[in-house]
């Protein structure tokens, strides 16, 4: 399973920015993938995570309203649409699989992994 990253960089605070994930080789339809991120100096943390098959989605409490998780199914491609972007927001952004259906919010429970994409929000 390889999962690839993209979409982040430097962006002032109250704007916004995409990232994408394609992910290639999941031999399950049904499977769940989660956005986290690692900010400076602290651990990683649970974002968002959507469900194949349907549509559900699951968000940390306090990013709820200004980020947006969503799939394009042609493309095996998940994104995370980031608005109102506040400083606190600096991060790498992971993208994550896992070859079963569930509202997973545990590092331990993502089996693949992406690089990494840096986004950083100026004030």
């Amino acid at each position: 399973v390889q999962l690839q990253a993209s979409g982040g960089g430097l962006v002032q605070a109250g704007g916004s920015l995409r990232l994408s994930c394609v992910a290639s080789g999941l031999a399950t339809r049904n499977y769940t993938m989660g956005w986290f991120r690692q900010p400076p100096g602290k651990e990683r943390e649970f974002v968002a995570a959507i469900m194949w098959p349907g549509s559900n989605t699951g968000y940390t409490d306090s990013l709820k309203g200004r980020f947006t998780m969503s799939r394009d199914n042609a493309k095996n491609m998940v994104s995370l649409q980031m608005n109102s972007l506040k400083p606190e927001d600096t991060a790498v952004y992971y993208c994550a699989a896992r070859a079963s259906v569930g509202f997973f919010r545990k590092e331990n429970d993502y089996p693949y992994w992406g690089q990494g994409t840096q986004v950083t929000v100026s004030s």
